[in-house]
């Protein structure tokens, strides 16, 4: 008799059938799915140290953000300003800088506000402007005010405690003289730190 070799059957070892092709199917299976799993548990992390990044990144942005920022994108918006005496401004922005901002009552009349003297605002948007640039940052107060000095127009200077009509003669760098509309020649006129100044009305 002749005994072929290797054989030709198959047999067992161990008492174990070797693995089938369906066995490693599954096998190779379960392990895609773990590893599905493993990637999508992942990309879920990504996803949320994503949302952490960007809130930190939002917080960090609008703790950079002053009040003047928003007051400068809120131009055309109508405004209530709220100042340190308890009186209010309403009007629409017409322009705005980093110490100043500048409201229409109506067609006619403006208002200019120091923005050191806004203690509230109602209807302010969240946008910000940009922070303001070399060119706008030279745009203070007495650039402001001397720009109505030179009109010349007749205006209303409510400061802190006292009000006066008049027309605006000087403009120092940290204080403006008004000369009251009725006062006479060589008359004294007033004098007011920037400071004190809550509103400039035209009109």
């Amino acid at each position: 008799m002749s005994v072929s070799w290797p054989p030709t059957g198959s047999f067992a070892v161990g008492g174990s059938a070797p693995p089938t092709i369906g066995h490693r199917y599954r096998g190779r299976v379960r392990w895609e799915a773990l590893f599905a799993d493993l990637e999508s548990g992942l990309d879920a992390a990504r996803a949320q140290d994503l949302r952490d990044e960007v809130a930190e990144l939002t917080r960090a942005e609008r703790a950079q953000v002053h009040l003047a920022d928003r007051l400068r994108a809120a131009r055309a918006t109508t405004l209530r300003l709220v100042l340190r005496d308890g009186q209010t401004v309403d009007g629409v922005v017409v322009d705005a800088a980093p110490q100043w901002v500048l409201l229409a009552p109506d067609g006619v009349r403006r208002a200019l506000v120091p923005t050191a003297a806004v203690t509230a605002v109602v209807g302010l948007g969240a946008w910000a402007a940009p922070a303001a640039g070399e060119v706008e940052r030279r745009l203070a107060l007495g650039h402001a005010l001397r720009a109505v000095a030179r009109d010349r127009t007749l205006v209303r200077v409510d400061a802190q405690g006292v009000s006066v009509s008049g027309r605006i003669d000087r403009v120092g760098a940290d204080h403006v003289d008004v000369m009251p509309a009725d006062a006479a020649r060589g008359a004294a006129g007033w004098t007011f730190a920037f400071e004190t100044l809550l509103v400039v009305r035209s009109g």
